[in-house]
């Protein structure tokens, strides 16, 4: 029996042999918090607002399972993106304390885990924060120049944020997040994307890629009309894949140049009158219809481990994954 390590690789070689489905996160040990993180981040509590590090409004409602921008554009950063560079701040990020990240780092290497590093509130993300989700997708259209300018800013940030992360804590996986699309799109068409956020994108993943770092990319969205572009950018493992994509039909135009990381319907699994059976079936669904065609990695399609709602139902999720495993080896 392969360790979960090699399954894991066996499973993102293109002519890979595993002898069964990585369980969901099982693979990662991600170093977290570390102090880039820490610096960027809101770090609120529930029941309060304040500012991350950008200066960007976050609110956690009592009622609300996470915090989200304040949905105010009195509070927007960036008001007027022809003029982002008199409002458009990145956190100092240099001369952090890393003692024990870098401990927690060393401890953990060595095992049947990946150092994986984790990079949250990816570009297009980061971009809707700084001045509200309506005006980003907006100022893409109308404003490209100027929004072109901010891209490169918060571009800049974050390959010298991924520049610390590696020399401090030697990652053998990076976990960057971005989401790109909603259940059945993309937020803008696919030649915007490639114009705005793709030369970012190429310019950092060729860099993880020449550090010899294994890409995994969150976006919980519907991307097939970019999956092409995803695998040329050497993303090993897209996590989120939701079952509104056409999964079987993506294992087959990719043939195993990319990893599909999801199929467990999150709205199914992490509803609030979801049974335990009810986890179990759709648990049981992703792994059957998608699982033969190599290549899968059945997770729910949020962007972490233990991120559903309801947390106690993702042992139902790893159980059956286990016990479908169980039965097809035997």
């Amino acid at each position: 029996m392969l360790t979960v390590r090699e399954n894991f690789l066996e499973t993102i070689k293109p002519d890979g042999k595993p002898d069964r489905l990585v369980n969901g996160y099982e693979f990662m040990e991600l170093i977290v918090p570390d102090p880039l993180l820490i610096a960027s981040s809101h770090n609120l509590e529930r029941g309060t607002r304040g500012l991350d590090g950008f200066g960007i409004t976050w609110e956690w409602s009592q009622d609300q399972p996470a915090a989200a921008p304040l949905p105010d554009a009195s509070t927007y950063v960036i008001k007027d993106v022809t003029k982002w560079s008199e409002s458009f701040n990145a956190p100092n990020i240099e001369n952090l304390d890393w003692s024990d990240t870098i401990a927690r780092a060393e401890a953990a290497r060595g095992t049947d885990k990946f150092i994986t590093a984790f990079f949250p509130s990816g570009l297009f993300e980061r971009l809707h924060f700084l001045m509200g989700f309506e005006n980003a997708l907006v100022n893409l259209m109308i404003e490209p120049e100027a929004t072109k300018e901010l891209i490169g800013a918060i571009g800049k940030f974050r390959m010298r944020y991924t520049e610390l992360l590696i020399e401090k804590i030697k990652p053998e996986m990076f976990f960057l997040h971005d989401d790109w699309g909603m259940k059945h799109s993309l937020f803008t068409s696919p030649e915007v994307w490639r114009d705005m956020l793709l030369p970012h994108y190429r310019e950092l993943y060729e860099y993880l890629k020449s550090k010899d770092i294994i890409i995994v990319h969150h976006a919980d969205s519907f991307l097939e009309p970019i999956i092409e572009d995803m695998a040329d950018l050497g993303i090993a493992v897209w996590q989120g894949t939701l079952p509104e994509n056409d999964i079987p039909k993506l294992q087959k135009e990719l043939g195993g140049r990319m990893t599909l990381m999801g199929g467990i319907g999150a709205d199914i699994v992490d509803a609030p009158a979801a049974t335990e059976e009810d986890v179990r079936r759709e648990t049981r669904r992703a792994c059957e219809a998608y699982g033969a065609g190599g290549h899968f990695i059945p997770c729910f399609t949020y962007g972490g481990p233990h991120d559903m709602i309801f947390q106690e139902r993702e042992q139902y999720v790893t159980d059956e994954i286990a016990k479908y495993n169980e039965e097809v080896r035997s």
